[in-house]
């Protein structure tokens, strides 16, 4: 069944889909507030649950794909065909790869705030590597780029869970969970109402730390307040208006059609303007004025 937030659907807007996404977020919210830490901290696998089972009882799922196939396989090696190098789709990649760095160490720092631990370039650094390493890796196993995922930003937020024992543990469960295609199957199952009723929770606690984040910038010093409030208008442009690179190239409009990829680009470009430019710093130092001179 369609979902109601894709504009393209057939029933987009349904209220149908909406109250069940509604429906899944209160579930969240009641038990966001129970006494019961562990009750708090599988709110969302709880909600996903729930939702599921009363949107299976009310029509709105589909379960009979699930039993179709193999319950067991390995990934296939280069199973899109051996890599092809093309100067264009590497430039691409290049770019992409940056925003996908940038938004990684944006990650980086945000879990560091909300375990309360120290984020220092060595860190960030070990971070980025290992996803790069694990980006290198992937496609020959058919998978795309590895980044860190903000939804878990949310969940470490919104558990409390913090041990990185625990967190490596479930990476070896999600392992053998890639191994299980019918695992794949079931969850591809669970309707797209209950997941974006879920992801409310998420995305906004997401938004939140990077809120946070911007809080302790100094906008006192005009040139943050420049990057800043740029980089968020022109990342909402794709967002606001879903075509508006449609007449561009076709690499641009790839690049560009995501908030976060426009945003980054921008956050970047501007930083190495205002920060890293010689005679950029030299002109911003030269027409800076003190607040305060101390005469009257």
């Amino acid at each position: 069944m369609d979902d109601g937030g894709n504009p393209k659907a057939e029933n987009w807007g349904d209220p149908a889909n909406i109250g069940l996404a509604a429906m899944t977020l209160a579930i969240v919210i009641i038990f966001s507030m129970l006494k019961s830490q562990l009750m708090r901290r599988l709110a969302i696998l709880m909600a996903i649950v729930l939702g599921t089972i009363i949107a299976s009882l009310a029509g709105f799922a589909d379960f009979s794909k699930v039993a179709n196939g193999s319950m067991f396989a390995f990934p296939h090696i280069f199973h899109f065909g051996m890599p092809v190098f093309e100067f264009t789709a590497i430039l691409s990649m290049v770019i992409v790869t940056l925003v996908i760095m940038t938004e990684t160490k944006a990650d980086i720092i945000a879990i560091g705030e909300i375990v309360v631990s120290k984020v220092d370039s060595k860190r960030i650094g070990d971070g980025l590597r290992a996803d790069m390493l694990s980006s290198a890796v992937a496609p020959i196993f058919g998978s795309f780029m590895q980044t860190a995922f903000a939804q878990n930003v949310g969940l470490v937020a919104i558990t409390g869970i913090k041990r990185r024992f625990v967190v490596a543990t479930a990476g070896g469960i999600l392992v053998v969970l890639g191994l299980l295609p019918i695992v794949g199957r079931l969850v591809a199952a669970i309707p797209m109402p209950v997941l974006g009723g879920a992801g409310i929770v998420l995305f906004g606690t997401v938004a939140a730390s990077g809120i946070r984040t911007l809080a302790k910038v100094d906008y006192n010093d005009h040139k943050n307040l420049i990057i800043v409030a740029t980089s968020l208008a022109i990342g909402m442009i794709p967002i606001a208006i879903h075509e508006f690179y449609a007449q561009f190239p076709k690499w641009v409009s790839t690049l560009l059609h995501s908030g976060i990829s426009s945003a980054c680009i921008t956050a970047i470009l501007l930083n190495i303007l205002f920060n890293h430019l010689p005679f950029a710093k030299k002109s911003v130092e030269t027409t800076t004025l003190p607040i305060n001179s101390g005469h009257s």
